[in-house]
């Protein structure tokens, strides 16, 4: 049975049928109403005097706040989540056009607002946001853009939170959904030879790209010839994007930042080939399209008439061929810190979790080389 405390404070409780409940081992409840004026319940008090002091800690914050500041909590309350994502876009200066802010933006309008938009902030809780995650499950969103999703809800409805909008941790206990790589697959070299003789001239001097020098296939789009700096070397400083079709920075780079790769012979060849056939755009830039810069459409319609040409196996794509420039170099012991930064990762974390069943070397093989040196002197 609940206990009364002084007016205001809230009531804690055993939820339990225990014939004496002060003794039994279950645990205690509180009732009580929060900033927001909504009644709440938090668990797990062992005794009656930690129950007490939960609801006191509570009261008392209540009491702090000046009415004012409550009002306008309870206010900022009433608004739904799509207004209070409008608000919180602009605010978030870190992102870029280009970037993550592109990213959120998609998240926010396209699964976000459809589904949770004109729910009220303060009726957000955890379950509500664990059903909204079994919606995208149920839609068939990919595992991986599930995990952009929840991460910008959780950004949104943490400031909502933090400013006193929702009374309780909206995304407390809520596990991010699980996103598991795709295994990666890499060509042959001798589909790769088939896939150079197979795409047009366009599509085939961006498959040399990625798979001479690691490129990304934006980066390999934006293949210009005033990035030959020196014999052997290609500077990387921006990318076509995919959705804006115009340059770009590169991925986890700030703008002006560049990377230099290793540029083989047949590669620059493949370059100053096209180059001498068919020219360049006034600014340098290789291949083109009516918008001045070749696109990530463009480049979809010849990646699926070359795929029709050539027998590919399970998992191969265009992103393949960058995988290929990995296993060459790992594959022939070039160390996986200079591939990390030549493929522009963003930490050598992520290119070793990609590409570590690549390494030439393995943990029985190190055994015997060990075993070797160890009796070299005996």
């Amino acid at each position: 049975m609940a206990r009364q405390l002084a007016r205001g404070m809230g009531t804690f409780f055993k939820g339990c049928d225990c014939a004496k409940p002060t003794r039994c081992p279950h645990l205690y409840t509180i009732r009580f109403r929060n900033g927001l004026g909504k009644q709440s319940e938090e668990g797990g008090f062992g005794t009656q005097d930690d129950a007490i002091e939960r609801l006191t800690q509570i009261y008392t914050e209540k009491k702090r706040t000046a009415p004012s500041v409550a009002e306008a909590r309870r206010e900022l309350g009433q608004k739904t989540v799509s207004e209070y994502a409008k608000q919180w876009r602009p605010r978030q200066r870190k992102m870029t056009e280009y970037s993550t802010g592109e990213h959120v933006d998609s998240s926010i309008n396209a699964h976000i607002v459809p589904r949770l938009g004109s729910r009220k902030l303060n009726t957000v809780t955890p379950i509500v946001v664990e059903r909204f995650l079994d919606e995208l499950e149920a839609d068939g969103v990919r595992r991986g853009n599930q995990v952009n999703i929840f991460r910008t809800l959780k950004a949104i409805l943490r400031d909502a939170y933090d400013k006193g909008a929702i009374a309780e941790e909206p995304v407390k206990g809520v596990q991010e959904p699980e996103y598991v790589r795709q295994k990666v697959v890499i060509p042959s070299l001798a589909f790769l030879k088939q896939a150079l003789a197979a795409a047009d001239k366009r599509l085939s001097l961006e498959i040399a790209m990625m798979a001479g020098c690691g490129l990304r296939n934006g980066e390999a789009r934006a293949v210009n010839v005033g990035n030959l700096v020196a014999d052997g070397v290609y500077r990387v400083h921006e990318q076509i994007h995919s959705n804006t079709h115009k340059p770009a920075k590169l991925k986890h780079r700030k703008v002006g930042d560049f990377r230099e790769v290793p540029l083989p012979h047949s590669v620059r060849e493949a370059i100053e080939q096209y180059e001498e056939e068919y020219g360049t755009t006034k600014d340098g830039y290789l291949l083109r399209g009516p918008s001045g810069y070749c696109t990530e459409p463009m480049e979809r319609r010849r990646v699926r008439a070359l795929f029709k040409a050539v027998l590919t196996a399970e998992g191969i794509g265009m992103y393949s061929f960058r995988h290929y420039f990995a296993s060459n170099a790992l594959g022939n012991g070039i160390p996986i810190t200079d591939v990390a930064e030549w493929m522009g990762h963003k930490s050598i974390e992520e290119t070793y979790r990609i590409y570590r069943h690549l390494m030439p070397g393995s943990i029985t093989k190190a055994a015997r080389v060990l075993e070797a040196e160890l009796w070299k002197a005996a």
